[in-house]
């Protein structure tokens, strides 16, 4: 039995659905699924149960020998949410529960970072695990910080030799895109933003740059095509002697301008592109330059190449957005 926290939400959705395809069965999705069309994410799937947060306790109790992983999704991942108490409460008070249940009954636990704690990049986007490394990193907003956090919980927790579980992978995701993204709102991918105007042949805005060293369009992030994610997070399931923390992207930065480009390319069309004012409240907590460095996950045996962007973008295009079904 595998536990997706967040198993109705982008990521863990489509983990779920690629653990399908390769044959893992009794699946369970923790996660509430509201009142809009979130449950669409996991209506395709074969589900051993759905729980929601509240009753995970009581489910962990119970089930303590059928359990054999925890995949950790779950978290507030919204960048501009302002209430920290419930980020502490999501994204680092529930992942140490979870650390220490898989601690006490020796679980592999693999759990969602983020790019977002490498912060403006200063001091580079190298998965180095060491405390020194970890301490000196600074988030831009308290999502980053909350994902930092429990990554130097973890860190001290191995350094001062105490219990872990018997695998511990933390999962630095940069800029994921693809399908069952739908529900995020304003926090998802630019890809999913501008493709209906793309696809009426409009227009479309770009933020404009107030950072002299990048010209509008051309701020760089490693966009990273969600298939590949749920492949390194499948891929750690079954190397359960492998545990740290590694960066998951494609090691190669992208402009914004390619990726509007490449939409409006997998339609068939010429782009058309300008710029627009950030809000006022983002330009100090924007990251302009994010690239994740694989050599870490490599070094493991990680071997599968990365999707391209414009592959990457030209699958989610044609073989979802344009589909009266876009769903995994």
């Amino acid at each position: 039995m595998i536990i997706i926290t967040g198993g109705a939400g982008f990521i863990g959705s489509f983990t779920a659905a690629q653990l399908q395809k390769q044959g893992f069965k009794d699946l369970v999705i923790v996660d509430w699924l509201g009142t809009d069309d979130k449950w669409k994410n996991i209506a395709k799937r074969e589900i051993a149960n759905i729980i929601m947060p509240e009753q995970l306790d009581a489910f962990l109790a119970d089930h303590v020998q059928e359990i054999d992983a925890i995949i950790h999704m779950g978290a507030i991942s919204t960048t501009t949410e302002r209430d920290a108490d419930l980020i502490a409460r999501s994204n680092f008070q529930l992942s140490w529960k979870l650390w220490c249940y898989c601690r006490d009954h020796q679980k592999q636990f693999i759990y969602a970072s983020s790019a977002a704690t490498y912060g403006s990049g200063e001091k580079g986007f190298d998965d180095d695990d060491s405390l020194d490394y970890l301490n000196a990193l600074r988030p831009l907003n308290a999502y980053g910080w909350s994902k930092a956090a429990f990554d130097r919980k973890v860190a001290r927790e191995i350094a001062e030799g105490r219990g872990t579980p018997p695998q511990h992978v933390g999962l630095k995701f940069f800029n994921v895109y693809g399908p069952n993204e739908y529900h995020k709102g304003g926090q998802k991918s630019v890809i999913a933003h501008i493709f209906p105007t793309a696809q009426k042949d409009e227009t479309v805005y770009l933020f404009k740059s107030y950072n002299p060293d990048y010209k509008d369009g051309q701020q760089l992030r490693d966009f990273v095509w969600v298939g590949d994610v749920a492949d390194v997070i499948i891929w750690m399931l079954e190397h359960p002697t492998v545990s740290g923390l590694f960066n998951v992207g494609t090691g190669k930065a992208r402009s914004f301008y390619d990726l509007a480009k490449a939409t409006f390319s997998a339609l068939g069309l010429k782009e058309k592109i300008d710029f627009k004012e950030m809000p006022t409240e983002l330009r100090g907590k924007y990251q302009y330059y994010t690239q994740a460095n694989l050599t870490k996950l490599r070094s493991v045996g990680y071997k599968k190449p990365m999707t391209d962007l414009e592959e990457g973008i030209r699958q989610y295009v044609c073989d979802y957005l344009v589909k009266e079904d876009p769903y995994a």
